[in-house]
């Protein structure tokens, strides 16, 4: 029998997605080529979408990729890695991205508060994901470096 040894890597998080409830594309940011046109993004999401907006689980394999997700009101969150990724490391940066989240928007995590807040939605993926590169202590991470207030304070005020 075959085994089948990877190199240890730190690129942990292929694509970050946000859709609405009718799967529309909210936020999404792919740190490699797996979907190099935005042709091939959008119907990776519908695919995605399809599979999971129906169903109670946190988790899928599709098309080669682990899916970690959650819904929330009318969003869908998605961390997207490879086969091969550990799919608690990728619920932990999805837990940190809801997580702060709902810290920034006072526990309000629902369509019309994202679509104003987006610039911390920015900040925020920025902090959690770097490249690609999942921070190693993600938990510890999530609730000592990433500070919402401190996030939104950053953000430039709406004129």
């Amino acid at each position: 029998m075959d085994t089948l040894i990877l190199e240890p890597s730190l690129y942990t998080v292929k694509a970050v997605l946000i859709m609405d409830n009718d799967g529309e594309r909210l936020y999404a940011k792919y740190y490699d080529d797996t979907y190099p046109t935005v042709k091939e993004q959008k119907a990776f999401e519908k695919n995605i979408f399809n599979k999971t907006h129906r169903t109670d689980s946190e988790i899928a394999l599709l098309e080669g990729l682990t899916v970690v997700y959650k819904s929330n009101i009318d969003l869908y969150f998605y961390v997207i890695g490879s086969s091969h990724e550990n799919e608690l490391m990728l619920m932990s940066v999805l837990n940190c991205l809801f997580d702060s989240l709902s810290q920034m928007l006072r526990k309000n995590v629902e369509k019309r508060a994202l679509l104003e807040n987006m610039e911390g939605l920015f900040l925020a993926v920025d902090e959690i994901v770097d490249g690609g590169k999942e921070e190693i202590r993600s938990k510890q991470f999530c609730y000592t470096e990433i500070n919402p207030e401190k996030n939104v304070s950053q953000v430039p005020k709406k004129y």
